[in-house]
This record gives C-alpha cells, structure tokens and sequence, in this order.
C-alpha cells in the first residue's frame, strides 16, 4: 500500500535526477557568479545591502561577495562555506577554491550523464586529488634557510596575490610593507599586534608602516602632549561615578546644603579612586569608558595622561602591545601589570590627531596606516592586505612556495593524466575530468583577462610536456611567459587548501540524491 503522503502541506522533495540537477545547478551558477573576480585582470563587483542606509561594498575578494550572497540552493551553500573557511584559513585563494568546485562539479554531471555512478566519480575524484597534490609536492621549493631567498619569496608572493586587488597599482609598495610588517611577527600567525588603520584623503601609496602604536584618539585638555619613558595602566572602569548611578533614584532633602554634601560624598569618592590609579606610579591612564571632567581635572593637575573612550580592540590591542594587563580594580597596585612605552606623543594624519606608541615593549606590534580616496577604496584596501598579510603568515611557518600563473594546475593535470591513462576502469573517466577541472582555472585566467584561452591553454599544455618547465600565462603581454623570471610565485599551503577542500565539497555535494525542503512555519494571526 503506498503512503499518500508523507510530508506536511508545502514540504517539497526532489529525488535522484533532479535533485542532482538542482544541487549541480546551483554549485556551477556560484562558481559563475564569483569566476570574473579570479586573475589579475578579474573585475569586481559592487554589493549592495538592503538594509539601512543602503551599505555599497566594491569587492572582488570570492569570500567577501559570496558572504553577503542570501541564497536558497543548499548546494551553493556548500560552496559559500568552503570560501569562508579559506578565507579563514589562509586568507587567499577564496575565488580559485569556488571556481574549481563548480568546474568539478561540471564535469560529474557529464559523467553522471553517461551513466557513470557518483561513487565511482568520487574514488577516482580522491585518487585524482592525492596524486595532484604529489605532483606539487616534487615541485615546491623551500628557501626557509636562506634568509635573503626567503624574503624574495614573501616578496614575490605578496606582489601575486596584490595583483589580482585593488592594490595591483602600487604592489611594490604594499608587498614591502605587507612583509615587513610579517617579518616582525616572527613567526607568529597572529595577526592581532598588526594594527590597521584607515584615514580617507591623500592616495594609496601615501600609506606606511609605522613601527609602534597608534591610538585614534584625541589628547584631553590641559594634559602633556608628550610623555617620555610611560608608564601605562589600561584600564576598563567607570570614571562618571559623580552622578547617583542607580536607576530611577530619588533622593529627597530638605535644604540644598544636604545636596551640597551629596555632591561633595560623591566628588570626594571620585577623589579616592583617581589617588588609588596615581597610586600605581603611572603617567598616562588609558580607559574603555568615559572620564569625566572632574577626574580629568585631577589626572591633569598630576601630570597624567588620561585618554577616554579607547575602543575595545584599541585597548585590548594596546595591552597586548605595551605589555600590560587589562585592569578594573585598583586596591593593590603590586598584582596589576603596567604597560611601558618609550615616548608618547600626538601626531597628525591628514586632518586628524592620533596618539603616538613609540618604543613599545613587543617588539613585533606595528601599525599600517592606509590613506585613499574614499571609505570604499579603503575597505577594499584593507581587505586585500589582509589577504596579503594573512598569506604571508602561513608562509613563513610553511616556507614551501610554487611558481603561480596557472603553471600549479598545469603541472597538476599533466600528472593526473598521466595516472587517467594507467588507471582500468571506469574510474579512469573521472581522473581524466578532473585534470580538465584543474585546467579550467588557467583558462580563466585567460578569460578574464579577454585572450585566446584555447590558443594559451593548448600551448602551455606542449610546454609542460617538456621536462621541468617553468610556463605559465603572462597575462600582461597575452602569451605564455616563464613564471620564475617573471617572479610569479604562490604558497603552497594556499594551493593545497584549494585543491582538497574543491574536491571535498564536489564531492559533498555528488552524494546527494535527494533534497527535501521543511514546510514554512506560517505565522499566527495574532489578532
């Protein structure tokens, strides 16, 4: 007896054939969307929100526009997710992850239409990627002992990873600062003591690095511009206890003296605090919430620095840099951990003071200091050296590089090729449509950048049939171009990650043979 139905009212089920359809559809229509973004010549796109205000973003970064994307295909959410995790996990490569996917996922439902079953594409997908990532492997050069080698490394691989952003412009300037600023990290991934700030005016390559801290913030009133050797105590506190604080108190008096005494109760406990925070043998106070005039009055009258109103991350990151802990009581001055620094001073970018931390105790802190035209150019700036930066990073715990310019994809087809044509059966198929998968990055890089792709593809494909062959596309001059003299080069962390996590999601996303969708939850009519 068949079950009438098994769902609730407007629950829908699609089963094998077009649930795979869907799913495909979906993967490929993503991997479209976001592929005009990918190679140096990749355009960008502008994201509009819906909310208040109407928010524009200019962006050609693949996780950033598929992060704003609301969508309903579950497998495009598939792909948006793999985006998000590179972005978090290596910062570059967002677009190459999405593109390879869907081009995957292309060549299945070829496979799949010549009834070929999706558990045999998967094994031969898997044997595909293993080999793929040998082949880079026998390939990768490591330069980590060499320190002058090394940082053309980093050098080189900031410059390819700039090229495809807004940065492309002044890519010397902003991959020398992008590395400096890695260097000092020396060897951390923590990219929490690189400060970035944006100040809108001047141009792109009026940005720099600024060894030190800068705090954006205005110096109060009648305090010392400039303190030597400080001594810092960043704090999380109320300064404003010169009001009654609770809620909806009334205090009733009968003369305006008591009022007075109020006043002065609570000036004289105001007092008490700011002589126990002097007490710690400090010359600048920096805190999270407001101070107000009176207790300004008094650090002034002491000769204390006070700055209110840090931001979270300014002071969170001012800690982390000075040396010092985060404090909120003051009774025993000997637990808390003070922050030092060299000179402090106001300085000026553009139209705006900023405070100055010199000489700060981690030495690896820094702060760039982006300038450009407008609020968008900055995000996107900033967004770009965070890939950079990010990047760089990985790089330097993993110093294994590749040459870039399609040439890892070329060298990765070759050898999955070579495994379609030793491999029996019908897994054979699905090797040979992944190393066509791996070429269609290389193609659209060529795409994008408006050449012949099939003219460049085919004659790359002839160069690496050479022995160890370096080719890959100069998109500048259109043709194919030796990469290590053009000093196009790629990590390997990056390409790894784009190479396993495109096969998994493809992979993921072949399984399914059946979507259901819950039925909506109808709102109750509350009248």
């Amino acid at each position: 007896m068949a079950v009438e139905r098994l769902f609730k009212d407007e629950a829908t089920e699609e089963k094998g054939e077009r649930a795979r359809m869907a799913s495909f559809v979906g993967a490929m229509a993503i991997a479209d969307l976001v592929k005009t973004t990918l190679g140096p010549k990749g355009m960008d796109k502008i994201l509009q929100s819906t909310g208040r205000g109407h928010s524009v973003t200019v962006t050609n970064d693949g996780a950033t526009i598929l992060k704003s994307l609301h969508i309903d295909n579950p497998a495009a959410k598939v792909l948006i997710d793999i985006s998000k995790v590179q972005d978090d996990e290596v910062g570059d490569g967002t677009t190459s992850v999405v593109v390879l996917a869907g081009e995957l996922l292309r060549e299945a439902e070829k496979l799949v239409g010549s009834k070929i079953h999706p558990m045999t594409i998967i094994s031969g997908f898997r044997m595909a990627a293993e080999c793929a990532r040998k082949a880079l492997l026998d390939r990768v050069k490591d330069n980590k002992d060499d320190a002058e080698k090394f940082r053309s490394d980093l050098m080189r691989i900031a410059k390819t990873t700039l090229s495809s952003k807004i940065l492309s412009q002044d890519k010397e300037h902003f991959a020398k600062l992008a590395v400096d600023a890695v260097m000092r990290l020396k060897g951390s991934t923590n990219l929490e003591s690189i400060q970035i700030i944006k100040k809108a005016g001047g141009s792109l390559k009026d940005s720099f690095l600024d060894e030190g801290f800068i705090l954006d913030k205005k110096i109060g009133l009648g305090q010392p511009k400039r303190i030597e050797n400080a001594n810092i105590l960043v704090a999380n506190t109320a300064m404003d206890t010169d009001k009654v604080k609770i809620y909806g108190a009334r205090v009733r008096v009968d003369s305006m003296a008591k009022v007075a005494q109020i006043e002065g109760a609570e000036k004289e406990k105001m007092r008490e605090k700011v002589q126990k925070i002097i007490g710690h043998g400090i010359n600048c106070f920096v805190n999270r919430q407001l101070i107000y005039n009176f207790p300004e009055e008094l650090f002034a009258d002491a000769g204390i620095l006070a700055i209110e109103h840090a931001d979270f991350d300014g002071i969170e990151r001012l800690a982390l840099v000075t040396g010092g802990e985060i404090a909120s009581t003051f009774d025993n001055p000997e637990s808390v951990k003070l922050g030092h620094c060299k000179l402090i001073e106001e300085i000026m970018i553009g139209e705006d003071k900023l405070i100055h931390f010199s000489g700060v105790e981690m030495g690896q802190a820094c702060t760039i200091v982006l300038r450009g035209a407008s609020f968008h150019v900055l995000d996107e700036a900033e967004r770009s050296l965070h890939d950079a930066l990010c990047v760089l990073s990985q790089t330097v715990n993993d110093s294994r590089v590749l040459l870039g310019g399609g040439w890892p994809e070329m060298v990765m087809a070759k050898a999955v090729d070579e495994l379609a044509r030793k491999t029996p059966g019908k897994k054979s198929h699905a090797i040979e449509a992944f190393s066509r998968a791996l070429i269609a990055i290389p193609t659209t890089i060529a795409d994008n950048a408006g050449l012949d792709s099939a003219e460049l593809v085919a004659q790359l494909r002839a160069e690496h049939h050479k022995e160890d062959s370096n080719a890959g596309i100069d998109v500048i001059t259109g043709a194919v171009g030796d990469m290590s003299v053009l000093g196009i080069s790629e990590a390997f962390k990056v390409k790894q990650a784009v190479l396993l996590s495109a096969t998994e999601a493809a992979e993921m996303i072949l399984r399914v043979d059946e979507i259901i969708t819950c039925a909506p939850r109808r709102r109750e009519d509350r009248m």
